[in-house]
């Protein structure tokens, strides 16, 4: 195997023997494969495109199938299988359309070959290796990539728009575009940095999408005060991303006697309206995503994973026999929810029955925690937030947005919101937030020192606002408004994130703990010299190079 998408990528250079996610050199190839078969996919539909065709079931596939391969998301090899098998059938119904509609293949078109068997040595693809170091140069690599690892966030947030019956058909037409592009070898690496920028701009539409669902299904954030203590009956532990899953276990949990508790990146649940109606909604248990192996034991109740991050259980941990997946999520062993059927919800009668024989969770922190900054709100904000910003009162903003991970080297992300002068102001999204948002950093009058917008794709807010407060202030450049980015990394949806920020024009990111392993020292080098990306150093030196 060999897999350097996330932040944790062996020795910074990329994971061979397993991955350290917890996936094993079958999953890693099964993964390889089924991003194989869906660039495969993505020329025919293209082609198919050009000639007035339109699949929608290899559109919905782009989607969950680059959705799969997300770090911690799925590791079921099985669920893979039927994914590449289903995607090879598709592929051919593609190809037998474009066909008959007059369509010619050229011989060296890229795809795979039948596969039948179960195991990732029965296959052999026409064209060789599969996997990332197929492409034997390391700058066309590494911009093949950056664009692929943008494509699976930004079919993230598709995914979960799509949910809620939001759908932009430009969206599929740009992921089997740009899937198919990685396949070209005649693309310069002048062609290839354009389509990196252009999937920032589609990561910017995907994620306005994604907004427009949420708040058009369940109203806009608002200010809230998160309880994070427990009650004394038992619940349903609910981790990952996906909002119309929220809606249908809080329906089906009503009057059960069972509560409902968000995890890690669903924590801004409890921001939504529509959500708070529901009183058996009792708050958020826990902290970021990589601690779950310590407080899922002491939740006592079933896990719900609409989502990634998955971070595989130890055989002997308590709750193991209690994790639950749906969507795009899975983990062998565990039962996976299957996907709705229209019109109707999905069906989490299995997760509440084992609920009801489960003891209420153990208390593991009191209190409550604050947020709900997304853009509508913080724009009602907007005369308050001028007036300190002019009164001296706001030095500056400082956008901590991004990804949380176990590496003590993330300590820095605390330390450093602790280190920040009282006149700053901190705008975060994703679970980076974890890092600071319960220390007591105050308020500047009636403004709190941290702004949570919400989930990683609720960064569009921040730049919503980023973009407001520059027609307030009216400025010409962004990147003249007194805010820093000091982002944390570590998959691939704050991949997309990133290169929305870069599509905008917005400069001198600051990215850690560690730059990409995937972007080559050529690479790396065009962003420090066209955009200012750089890294993380000693938290007192970029304190005062980010004021200054």
């Amino acid at each position: 195997m060999f897999c350097f998408q996330c932040q944790e990528a062996a020795k910074g250079t990329g994971c061979t023997i397993a991955g350290a996610c917890g996936k094993k050199e079958d999953l890693a190839n099964m993964q390889d494969l089924l991003i194989f078969v869906l660039k495969g996919i993505s020329i025919y539909a293209t082609k198919a495109r050009e000639l007035g065709i339109e699949n929608e079931k290899a559109n919905k596939l782009a989607l969950n199938g680059l959705f799969m391969t997300i770090t911690n998301a799925n590791f079921d090899n099985n669920r893979f299988i039927e994914t590449i098998r289903e995607g090879l059938k598709i592929r051919e119904e593609i190809k037998e359309a474009y066909i008959k509609a007059g369509g010619s293949i050229p011989d060296d078109i890229h795809e795979s070959a039948t596969w039948t068997g179960n195991t990732i040595e029965e296959f052999e693809p026409k064209n060789g290796s599969i996997g990332v170091l197929a492409t034997k140069n390391e700058d066309v690599r590494s911009l093949r990539e950056l664009v692929i690892y943008g494509l699976k966030g930004l079919a993230a947030y598709s995914e979960h728009a799509l949910n809620l019956k939001y759908e932009d058909n430009s969206l599929y037409a740009f992921i089997q575009k740009a899937l198919s592009d990685t396949t070209n070898d005649n693309l310069s690496v002048d062609e290839l940095v354009a389509l990196v920028l252009e999937t920032g701009k589609y990561g910017v539409d995907a994620m306005a999408l994604l907004d427009k669902a949420n708040t058009t299904t369940y109203g806009n954030p608002e200010i809230t005060k998160v309880n994070i203590g427990v009650s004394d009956k038992p619940g349903i532990l609910i981790s990952g991303h996906d909002l119309r899953d929220m809606e249908d276990l809080l329906i089906q949990t009503e009057g059960t006697g069972v509560d409902v508790y968000t995890h890690s990146e669903m924590l801004p649940a409890n921001y939504y309206p529509a959500f708070k109606k529901y009183s058996h909604f009792i708050g958020n248990y826990g902290n970021a995503w990589w601690k779950q192996k310590e407080e899922f034991e002491s939740f006592n109740g079933p896990i719900l994973f609409t989502t990634n991050c998955i971070v595989p259980p130890k055989k002997d941990a308590k709750y193991a026999d209690k994790v639950f997946t749906t969507g795009a999520s899975g983990y062998p062993g565990s039962k996976h929810i299957a996907d709705r059927e229209d019109g109707k919800r999905k069906d989490f009668s299995e997760i509440i029955e084992l609920a009801k024989t489960c003891a209420p969770p153990i208390e593991i922190e009191k209190g409550e925690i604050i947020g709900g900054f997304a853009h509508n709100q913080v724009i009602q904000l907007t005369d308050k937030v001028v007036e300190a910003v002019k009164s001296g009162a706001i030095k500056k903003f400082f956008v901590m947005a991004g990804c949380d991970g176990r590496q003590k080297s993330r300590n820095y992300y605390t330390e450093f919101a602790e280190k920040l002068p009282k006149d700053t102001v901190i705008l975060t999204a994703g679970c980076a937030k974890y890092r600071y948002n319960k220390l007591q950093l105050g308020d500047i009058g009636e403004i709190p020192r941290v702004l949570d917008a919400g989930q990683c794709n609720d960064s569009y807010s921040l730049v919503v606002i980023a973009l407001k407060l520059k027609e307030v202030f009216g400025l010409e450049d962004v990147n003249d408004l007194p805010i820093a980015y000091n982002i944390a990394w570590y998959e691939q949806k704050a991949v997309i994130v990133l290169l929305a920020l870069l599509y905008l024009g917005v400069k001198d990111i600051h990215l850690g703990p560690t730059l990409p392993a995937f972007l080559s020292p050529n690479v790396a080098k065009v962003l420090v010299d066209n955009f200012g990306i750089a890294g993380i150093g000693e938290i007192d030196d970029d304190i005062a190079l980010f004021m200054n």
